[in-house]
C-alpha cells in the first residue's frame, strides 16, 4: 500500500496527447491507496505509471472476473495483502485450497523478481495473520455453524431449490415457530415443525394464517432429506459462530485474514455460495451504521459468485441487492469472484465500483457474445478493450476504479503485483496447527446439542400419546363393565332344571324325612311310635 502526495503524473500537468498520462493521472490519489500495479500501454509496461485503488473506496464494493488461469486467486491475495497490512480485516472464501499460503511468506524466485522488475515493487517475503475456518467441522478450520432460525426461509429456500409457493409456505413455517417458541437449531428441528403441522395434532395451527398443504410439506421434507444426505447436518447447530469475530486486528495492528477453507465441499456448491451469503446478511444485521470511514471495518470476497445467484427465486435476489447495497454504510466493502460480468444480475452489478477484469476467451459464440457485454460494462476507454481482453497475459487485468471523489478512474490495463506470501497451500501439518492453537477453537469446536422444536415437539407428542392411551383404557374400561351389566344370563342346564322342579324338590323332602328317621334310629337305638 501505498499513501503519495507527489504522484509520478499530476492531473494538472498531463499532455492531452498523451494517453497513458492522461490514464495515470487518473489514478494519483493523495490519500492511502492499494498499489495494484504499473499501467500498461501500447505493448508496454509504465513502472513510473502507477494503478492503484483509494483505501476509503473499498467499501464501494468491487468485481475481480476472468477466465480460469488468469489470475483472479492472487489478484485476491495481492489485495488482501495490503489490506491487511492497512489494519482492515479480511474475509477470503478458498475453494481450492490454494489460498492458506498468505499466513507463511512467500519464495522469492526468477519470475517474482521480474514481475517487480516491471512494476517497480519492492518486493519482500511477508506472512499475514490468518485464522482458518471450515464449514461446520468438514475439512481443516474452526467450524462455522448457523442456526436454521438465524439463516432464515429465503437463504434455506435457495439451498432447498423450492419454488416461489414453498419458498412462501417455508416462510409461514419459521414464522409459527417463532410465535410457538419452537427454536429452529438443526435440520431435525425445522423436520420436526414440517411434519409436526401437517398432522392431524398440529393441522388446526395454521388455519388462520393459510394453512399447509401436505403436498408442500412432502416436497419441503424430500428436500430437506437430500440436503442432509449431501452432509449438510454439519453446518446448522450450535454453537453459532459470531461473525464478529472476522473483524479482529492482531496484536501487531494489522488486519486478520480469515480464511474459510472449502476444499471439503467444493461438491454441493450452492451450499458454500448460500452459507456465504449468511454470513454477509448476519454481519448486516449485527453491524451498526458508520457511514463513510477512511477505511473499511472489513472487506468480503465473494468467490464463485455465479454460484450465489444461479437459479435464484426473486426474493433471493432482492435480498442479496438490498444487503449489498446497504451494507456499505455499516463499513464493509464486498468484492464478488466471478468468471464474467454477466453472471452478476444487472442491479448488483450497478453497486461494485471497483473493478479487476483479468482476460477472457473468446473460442465459442457465446464466448463472444460474453465479451461483447463485458466490454459494454466498462466506461468510455482509449483502448480498443473487445481486443485487449482476449489478448491480456496471466496476471494482467483491466482496471477501473473510484476515486478519492467517488467518481470512476479511466480504463487501465495493468501489469499486477506479485502477491509476497506463499502462492500456494501451506502444509497440512501446519495448517491443523494453526487452527488448533487459535483461542476461538475451544469456543467452537464442540457442537451443542439443546433441547429445541424436535426435542419440545417430541416430548408433547409422548405426552399427547400417553394422554390418549389412558383415555382409550378408560374408555375400554367402562365398555367392559356395560357390556357385562346387559349380557343376558345363559339358559339352565338338564340338570339345574331338574334341580329347581317342584317335583324334584318335593322328593327331596321325602327322602330328607324318611333319611331322618333312618339317620336317628340308628342314633338313638328307637323310633317313634305312632299315635
Amino acid at each position: 500500500m501505498s499513501e503519495s502526495t507527489d504522484p509520478a503524473v499530476p492531473a494538472d500537468k498531463t499532455d492531452p496527447a498523451d494517453p497513458a498520462g492522461l490514464i495515470a493521472a487518473g489514478y494519483a490519489f493523495t490519500g492511502p491507496a492499494l498499489d495494484l500495479g504499473a499501467l500498461l500501454w501500447d505493448g508496454d509496461c509504465l513502472p513510473d505509471r502507477q494503478i492503484r485503488i483509494p483505501l476509503a473506496m473499498l467499501n464501494r464494493h468491487g468485481l475481480v472476473a476472468g477466465a480460469t488461469g488468469t489470475g483472479k486467486t492472487k489478484t485476491l491475495q495481492l489485495i488482501a495483502e495490503q489490506l491487511s497490512a492497512s489494519g482492515v480485516p479480511v474475509f477470503l472464501a478458498d475453494i481450492k485450497g490454494d489460498i492458506s499460503g498468505i499466513s507463511v511468506p512467500g519464495t522469492a524466485g526468477d519470475r517474482i523478481d521480474e514481475r517487480a522488475r516491471d512494476v517497480a515493487q519492492s518486493w519482500e517475503p511477508t506472512g499475514y495473520p490468518c485464522a482458518f475456518y471450515s464449514l461446520g467441522g468438514i475439512g481443516p478450520g474452526i467450524p462455522l455453524r448457523s442456526t436454521v432460525t438465524s439463516f432464515g426461509p429465503v437463504l434455506m429456500s435457495k439451498v432447498l431449490e423450492l419454488n416461489q409457493t414453498q419458498e412462501q409456505s417455508l416462510g409461514l413455517i419459521f414464522h409459527y415457530a417463532d410465535t410457538k417458541g419452537l427454536e429452529l437449531v438443526d435440520l431435525k428441528d425445522l423436520r420436526a415443525v414440517v411434519a409436526f403441522l401437517v398432522s392431524d395434532q398440529g393441522k388446526p395451527e395454521l388455519k388462520g394464517i393459510g394453512g399447509l398443504s401436505t403436498v408442500t410439506a412432502g416436497v419441503i421434507l424430500r428436500a430437506l432429506t437430500a440436503f442432509e444426505q449431501q452432509g449438510a447436518s454439519e453446518f446448522f447447530g450450535e454453537p453459532e459462530f459470531d461473525t464478529g469475530e472476522f473483524l479482529r486486528t492482531a496484536a501487531d495492528g494489522r488486519g486478520l485474514v480469515s480464511v474459510l477453507e472449502l476444499p471439503a465441499v467444493q461438491d454441493k456448491p450452492q451450499l458454500f455460495s448460500t452459507f456465504l451469503m449468511w454470513l454477509l446478511a448476519d454481519l448486516y444485521n449485527d453491524l451498526p451504521e458508520v457511514g463513510d470511514l477512511e477505511k473499511p471495518k472489513l472487506v468480503f470476497f465473494f468467490d464463485e459468485a455465479h454460484l450465489l445467484f444461479s437459479g435464484a427465486s426473486k426474493a433471493f435476489l432482492a435480498s442479496i441487492t438490498q444487503t449489498v447495497r446497504l451494507i456499505r454504510s455499516k463499513g464493509v466493502g464486498v468484492f464478488f469472484v466471478t468468471q464474467t460480468p454477466k453472471d452478476v444480475p444487472a442491479d448488483v452489478l450497478a453497486q461494485l465500483g471497483n473493478r479487476v477484469q483479468h482476460a477472457l476467451r473468446a473460442f465459442t459464440p457465446d464466448d463472444a457474445k460474453a465479451l461483447k457485454a463485458t466490454v459494454r460494462t466498462f466506461p468510455n476507454s482509449a483502448y480498443d478493450l473487445e481486443e485487449l481482453l482476449t489478448q491480456l497475459g496471466t496476471g494482467e487485468a483491466v482496471v477501473t476504479v473510484l476515486s478519492e471523489k467517488g467518481a470512476p478512474t479511466p480504463v487501465a490495463a495493468t501489469r499486477l503485483r506479485a502477491p509476497q506470501s506463499l502462492m500456494g497451500p501451506v502444509a497440512a501439518a501446519d495448517l491443523e496447527q494453526a487452527v488448533t492453537s487459535s483461542p476461538l477453537w475451544a469456543r467452537y469446536a464442540e457442537p451443542v446439542d439443546r433441547e429445541s422444536a424436535y426435542e419440545k415437539i417430541s416430548a408433547e407428542q409422548a405426552a399427547a400419546a400417553e394422554a390418549e392411551a389412558e383415555k382409550q383404557a378408560r374408555v375400554a374400561e367402562k365398555e367392559a363393565a356395560r357390556a357385562a351389566r346387559s349380557a343376558p344370563k345363559p339358559d339352565p342346564s338338564l340338570a339345574e332344571q331338574v334341580v329347581g322342579s317342584g317335583l324334584f324338590r318335593s322328593l327331596a323332602r321325602s327322602i330328607g324325612t324318611q333319611l331322618g328317621r333312618e339317620i336317628s334310629r340308628s342314633i338313638f337305638g328307637t323310633a317313634r311310635r305312632r299315635r
